[in-house]
């Protein structure tokens, strides 16, 4: 019968794909592909020089699983190349990338256990300033609030922005306008990377945002140990 005579066809164009695939999908893991696209490259170059230059793009920025691949990786990544050749794409200072907060988790899942409450749990550098807070219950906090907040809302930038203050990591920009160490982004005007990067606590902890019934006041000692900041009280 004909269909039979199709068969070696068929049967070759799907090893074929396989096959191209089993090749294509280690490669598109590398840092070194996503470095390919000049938009992503200034990322790239970040990264090889953060505290997690050991861990892959995809890593961070792919869930696990059948869906996470299909959507992050797959959806996602067809969606990027077609609009890098074919499209507009954004400028680097302009990229916008959700990292799942279980992706963090997956190695940090110690940190939502810790109260850092005393002086001495307190790594540097936020030691100097006394800065007591639960990651635990920030993320529960996250989580009620729905609106796709978690560990990256504080640390977004842990991975491709430049330390500040003269810190040797990258944390959150604090309150530079009673710090003694003012730091400013150096990305441009208006951009999506400045604004993420000048975000502090205040978005809420500003006076008006409730969690629980209760008021997320500025008081400096609501986050930070009064003894650390008795200068600037």
């Amino acid at each position: 019968m004909r269909w039979k005579s199709n068969i070696p066809i068929v049967v070759s164009v799907v090893v074929g794909a396989v096959a191209l695939g089993a090749a294509a999908v280690p490669m598109t893991n590398q840092p070194e592909f996503c470095a390919g696209c000049h938009t992503i490259a200034p990322s790239y170059e970040s990264w090889v020089t953060s505290s997690h230059k050991d861990v892959t793009c995809v890593a961070c920025h792919v869930r696990p699983g059948i869906e996470g691949w299909l959507q992050d990786k797959v959806l996602a990544g067809v969606r990027d190349s077609v609009q890098y050749v074919f499209g507009n794409p954004p400028d680097a200072h302009n990229l916008k990338a959700t990292v799942d907060s279980g992706r963090c988790l997956s190695c940090h899942r110690s940190i939502v256990r810790v109260s850092e409450v005393a002086a001495r749990d307190l790594p540097p550098p936020v030691n100097d300033v006394g800065l007591i807070m639960s990651h635990g219950k920030h993320m529960e906090a996250f989580r009620e609030r729905g609106r796709g907040e978690g560990c990256t809302t504080c640390h977004s930038g842990v991975v491709h922005d430049r330390p500040i203050k003269g810190y040797a990591t990258v944390i959150p920009r604090g309150h530079v306008a009673a710090d003694d160490k003012p730091w400013y982004p150096d990305h441009p005007e208006g951009s999506s990377l400045r604004e993420r990067a000048l975000a502090d606590c205040f978005r809420c902890h500003d006076g008006k945002t409730e969690y629980r019934g209760k008021l997320l006041d500025r008081r400096c000692d609501t986050c930070h140990i009064s003894d650390k900041i008795a200068d600037l009280l």
